[in-house]
């Protein structure tokens, strides 16, 4: 199969960022891609929570989403929507405001919703220089993982600051999966320091393919990241890189080397319980 990661920098209109998104998976499509991924929070980038409020929607009424399963429909392509910033209906915080959902979803070439997965690490950290981030300040996390299959194999589903809990994929290694999806929104500076070694660390300890699409650059507000969309094979080598500009990465991959690599070095069946003195 060819897959393809499309690279953003989405802003504060939604509609913008729609139609920015659209003609990217246009052009994967006609590059040949079988299933294109968009990155994290890729509907509305905004840290205003009062401005986020009014235009986010809960999942039956989001306009990115529909949006997005009718360009399935049209080009006959699967389409992981990295996540969305979608309204919970029930989620209140103590002073009394709803919470959001992180939550990707991936769409088949009928337009059909197969699966989708709320991010479950939220993203509370404090940088050098005042950066600082609290997501379940506005985010109710996620509680179960989320494994699908596809035509090609089994699709692993997590987001951005998952990738940090190793566990995760090793659970979902077990129970199956080939593939892992990590779209993203990476801080720059976090990247620079951490992001092609955990992909690649995530994809040789579970020997399995990892496609991470990712927002890159400016958005406002002092915030920024640092795109490089990456394709990783079962054995580390980096398969596509997007650089930092927006725009679209491709790959070839083929599942049959999940198993190769998993027979070379079975490290999935070696897992042993021990308990810590």
């Amino acid at each position: 199969m060819k897959i393809a990661c499309a690279q953003t920098t989405s802003g504060p209109d939604v509609d913008t960022n729609i139609k920015h998104a659209s003609d990217l998976i246009r052009r994967a499509c006609d590059a040949g891609a079988d299933l294109v991924g968009l990155p994290e929070v890729v509907n509305v980038m905004d840290l205003n929570r009062k401005a986020l409020a009014a235009k986010t929607f809960v999942e039956s009424k989001d306009v990115t989403l529909a949006a997005m399963r009718e360009l399935s429909r049209e080009t006959g392509v699967w389409i992981l929507v990295g996540s969305l910033v979608i309204k919970h209906d029930h989620a209140l915080d103590d002073k009394g405001y709803g919470k959001f959902a992180n939550r990707s979803f991936l769409i088949d070439d009928t337009g059909q919703i197969r699966a989708s997965y709320d991010k479950i690490h939220m993203f509370d950290v404090d940088l050098d220089g005042g950066e600082s981030y609290r997501e379940s300040k506005a985010y109710e996390p996620g509680n179960y993982s989320a494994l699908v299959k596809t035509p090609w194999g089994n699709l692993g589903m997590s987001i951005c600051y998952d990738l940090r809990f190793p566990h995760l994929y090793r659970d979902l290694a077990h129970a199956g999966a080939d593939l892992f999806s990590i779209p993203s929104a990476f801080t720059r500076r976090t990247g620079r320091a951490h992001w092609h070694v955990l992909m690649r660390a995530r994809a040789v300890e579970n020997a399995a393919y990892v496609f991470a699409p990712a927002q890159c650059g400016a958005h406002g507000e002092g915030r920024e990241t640092y795109g490089h969309s990456l394709i990783v094979d079962p054995w580390g080598e980096v398969l596509a890189d997007g650089g930092e500009s927006p725009g679209v990465s491709l790959a070839e991959i083929d599942i049959s080397k999940v198993q190769e690599a998993r027979h070379k070095i079975p490290s999935l069946t070696h897992d042993r319980h021990y308990s810590a003195k």
